[in-house]
């Protein structure tokens, strides 16, 4: 049982989505996801992206994928990195493959001399959260997030 992270390329937009729809699926909010192969394609691979992705694989076939990109923080003067999903299929949890991919990014945190890396997880997902923090993640809970999206980003960037 061998386990690989790899930088995602364009020909695994297909796997990258289905497993887009399996994380949403177990989050509860299949309904939520709106976007297609082509759509997933541009933003992740197209021209201008500042998107990036991992594919865990065992054994040569994917398990897994990551989503991340590079932000920054003011008050450390320095970029960070944003890691939008994390999903390791159910069937292959427990396996290393989910710890095997954060540190490929906090490594490629380090090697880009970022300050952060940081992520969020739902507040129900106690197996999640309960696995960052054996990690020594640290919840932040002094900060709400906060989001415009659909009719109320359009109502607000148009009024």
């Amino acid at each position: 049982m061998q386990i690989t992270i790899r930088d995602a390329i364009a020909s695994d937009t297909q796997t990258i989505l289905d497993f887009i729809i399996e994380l949403a699926v177990y989050e509860k909010a299949e309904h939520e996801v709106k976007t297609n192969v082509e759509e997933t394609k541009e933003a992740i691979f197209g021209k201008d992206s500042t998107v990036k992705a991992l594919i865990c694989e065992q054994d040569g076939v994917a398990i897994g994928y990551a989503v991340y990109f590079y932000n920054y923080s003011t008050w450390l003067g320095k970029n960070g990195i944003y890691l939008e999903d994390l999903y390791i299929t159910e069937s292959k949890r427990g396996i290393g493959a989910g710890k095997a991919m954060l540190k490929n990014l906090a490594n490629k945190a380090l090697d880009s001399n970022c300050g952060r890396f940081e992520w969020s997880c739902l507040d129900w997902n106690t197996p999640s959260r309960d696995f960052y923090e054996s990690l020594g993640a640290v919840s932040q809970d002094e900060w709400i997030g906060y989001r415009l999206e659909g009719d109320s980003l359009v109502d607000f960037a148009r009024s």
